[in-house]
């Protein structure tokens, strides 16, 4: 397998991956596009398994200096050659298409609602201020947001519905970091800064059309569980229907409490019903106790339905197939992809079929705790943004 591998898109993007924590050509390469002086923005989706978090700011410090740069780790990365995980892949944004504004949201857990909005709408000010001064020969252009968060904290709801408020009418999407299904600690970095209990906001204002978009195949079925006993705060539930939640949810699904694992989350999703539609709220872990964690919000008194995985295969190629419809030709995509979806594929034996598609499409991006797209915080969930394929003009030639 070759260590190294790099892709240059139509727009001007690059993306570069490695598995090989100390493999000199992918710190190289960043170095190279670095000094270039072509790109505004570098994003870095890490194993922390593989790729530690000081490792990356070492590396970046000494091959890559003055490249603003965003990280975040990961519960997997998609994007490698060869469809693996503990891979770091970096996707570099030109400034002749992208004006990048990078935000970090410190102490999330305790900074509150109003804070969150104060600090997002003077980064919007900022944004907008060198939006009006940016010139790519017009003033063309459409916004959009990314945002990185701890998938440890349990905030990202709160966190979310706060972006949404102070965003307005820009579209926002992204992902939970992760650590590779240990549950104990993520990474985000803002240029050298590693930290936890923090969000990443990015705001783009790119010339190449893009569409936002998301998928997921679960449907409900007539089996309900209510919440009787919870910790909101922890997003634990100790019980359901009155009884110990792990053994009345392995009850409703059909498995001995026992054999209770990722993959039977996976396989048997929890989803709330709101405004008419069903939202994914999914189980983390089983806790020594009998109690589930969970990825979303609870709360005493919901009504979950137990839903059934159908046809990720089908639905994931028709929501691709309807953003090529509405842009044409997709150049890339940066996909927020639930690692649930992606333990569900290998139960099913589809994860090669779901690889091909995100091949197809020039998919990369991060296995996720949780997805935002636009006001909510979901599960079980591909939150993606599709750009359209343009050929280079002269401008766009290094």
């Amino acid at each position: 397998m070759n260590p190294r591998s790099g892709t240059r898109h139509a727009c001007g993007v690059e993306v570069i991956t490695t598995s090989q924590p100390h493999e000199h050509l992918f710190w190289v390469d960043i170095g190279a596009a670095a000094r270039s002086g072509q790109f505004g923005l570098c994003l870095l989706f890490f194993s922390q398994d593989t790729f530690p978090p000081d490792l990356i700011t070492g590396k970046m410090a000494a091959f890559a200096d003055g490249l603003p740069y965003a990280a975040c780790s990961t519960a997997g990365e998609i994007g490698a050659p060869d469809g693996d995980t503990g891979q770091c892949l970096a996707v570099l944004f030109p400034k002749n298409h992208f004006l990048t504004v990078p935000l970090r949201i410190e102490g999330i857990t305790s900074i509150g609602f109003d804070r969150i909005v104060t600090q997002v709408k003077e980064a919007r000010q900022t944004f907008e201020n060198a939006s009006a001064q940016h010139r790519n020969g017009s003033d063309e252009g459409d916004i959009f947001a990314i945002c990185l968060i701890d998938g440890m904290s349990v905030v990202e709801e709160m966190v979310t519905a706060a972006l949404h408020w102070a965003l307005e009418d820009i579209p926002l999407l992204g992902g939970s970091a992760g650590d590779s299904m240990r549950f104990t600690r993520t990474s985000l970095i803002l240029n050298g800064e590693i930290g936890d209990d923090c969000a990443i906001v990015v705001f783009f204002k790119s010339t190449v059309p893009f569409k936002i978009f998301k998928t997921d195949n679960f449907v409900p079925t007539d089996r309900k569980l209510v919440v009787t006993r919870s910790d909101p705060e922890r997003r634990i539930i100790y019980e359901f229907n009155a009884t110990e939640a792990a053994i009345e949810y392995a009850r409703a699904v059909g498995i001995d409490p026992g054999a209770l694992s990722p993959m039977s989350f996976a396989s048997h999703p929890l989803v709330v019903r709101v405004g008419g539609e069903y939202y994914c709220r999914s189980v983390q872990k089983v806790n020594p106790d009998g109690s589930l964690s969970f990825f979303c919000a609870i709360d005493d008194g919901i009504v979950l339905t137990v839903a059934e995985p159908t046809g990720m295969t089908r639905s994931t190629n028709t929501a691709f197939e309807n953003v090529v419809r509405e842009i044409g030709s997709v150049d890339f995509v940066l996909g927020f992809d639930c690692v649930l979806r992606r333990i569900d594929a290998q139960n099913r034996q589809a994860t090669q079929r779901i690889q091909k598609i995100y091949q197809k499409y020039n998919v990369v991006g991060f296995n996720t705790y949780g997805e935002q797209y636009l006001s909510m915080h979901l599960n079980q969930t591909f939150t993606g943004i599709a750009f359209a394929r343009r050929e280079p003009s002269t401008g766009d030639q290094s």
